[in-house]
């Protein structure tokens, strides 16, 4: 059940995406610069899912959230992948 800030920003931006009450299997976290860089990986998706903080966060591995997101392509080794870049994580 969505709340009314993600529908007042799904509403707002089109290419906006939004994930209910998803499983995640794997969250790994990496120093670059002065960001933490977050991976999570989601049951039942095989795409990768990123987003920064300035500090770690407490780990999210298989725990239950919600996901506020945008779909974006990256080059790696030459190679596009479709990555999605979250700018909200909400956990249950």
């Amino acid at each position: 059940m969505k709340n009314k800030v993600v529908d007042g920003l799904l509403k707002k931006h089109e290419q906006l995406n939004h994930l209910e009450g998803v499983k995640v299997v794997s969250h790994t976290q990496r120093d670059k610069d002065e960001w933490v860089l977050h991976t999570l990986m989601i049951d039942g998706y095989d795409v990768a899912f990123t987003f920064k903080r300035p500090k770690k966060y407490k780990s999210l591995k298989d725990q239950f959230v919600s996901l506020t997101y945008y779909k974006e392509e990256k080059m790696l080794a030459g190679f596009s992948i479709e990555v999605m870049q979250v700018v909200r994580v909400k956990r249950f």
